[in-house]
Order: C-alpha cells, then structure tokens, then sequence
C-alpha cells in the first residue's frame, strides 16, 4: 500500500480499523498460502476471521473438501506461525464459471477431406457414410 494512502487511512478513526481487519485479513492469507499445498492455496481465498473461526472460500467442491479434509494440519500449521485461529470453515462460493480454453475445431488437410470424401461416396447408404460425411465437412455437424 502506498505511504499516502496508509497515512490518510490511519488518520480516520473509522478508516483505521477497516485498515487493521484488512492488514490482518491479508497475513492469513499469506500464512494461509504459506500452510496449503500451492495447488490448494492458489484456488481458495481468506473471506474472514470471527471469534477463531477461519472462513476460506473457494470456486468448487472438490477443492473444499480437500481443505476440509486438511483443515487439522493447516490448522495446526497456522497456529505455529502465531494465528490466532481455532478452527476453518470452507465455503463454495461459484460466482461465475471458471475460464476455460476451448480446443479450436481441428482442420482437415486437403488431402484427408478428399479421401474421406471419395470413401464416403464409395459406401452404400449407411450410418459410416454420414459420419463420414459430417467428419468431411460435406454435412453440417
């Protein structure tokens, strides 16, 4: 955080404990990552501490139960490193799907399309012939 921001931040008595609960929030997170396997720890976030209780949340149900199911040892690990934290609760918070790279539609060589297409038209009337014909691009998928 920029020294101006900070100082500005501390000045107001409203604004500095906003800023405290933010810097705290920001070294669980830190200690939370330092805790986790990378894999883990990059797909779950610090939503908040309350009366002990560390609440992480993450996109999808497979990675929160694994940090359910690791929760004791991360839970320990945090307290090594002075958390003060006596227990973690996961929630699944799917805000909107994940970005995913989608595969471009392969291009057939123009000599593939010619040879499945002379096959094609060398069969008799078949389900193999309109595969073929899709795959060929001669029939619209």
């Amino acid at each position: 955080m920029t020294q101006p921001l900070k100082n500005l931040l501390n000045n107001n008595a409203e604004f500095r404990s906003i800023l405290a609960k933010a810097q705290t929030l920001l070294t669980l997170q830190q200690q939370f990552c330092a805790a986790t396997p990378a894999y883990l720890a990059q797909a779950a976030q610090v939503l908040s501490l309350e009366f002990g209780i560390l609440t992480l949340a993450t996109g999808n149900a497979a990675v929160a139960a694994k940090l359910r199911q690791l929760a004791p040892e991360i839970l320990e690990k945090l307290k090594n490193e002075g958390a003060h934290v006596s227990g973690i609760r996961v929630k699944v918070q799917v805000s909107y799907p994940a970005p995913q790279n989608r595969a471009r539609a392969r291009q057939l060589s123009p000599t593939a399309h010619d040879t499945l297409k002379q096959f094609g038209d060398s069969l008799s009337d078949s389900p193999l012939k309109d595969a073929l014909k899709k795959m060929s691009g001669d029939t619209p998928a």
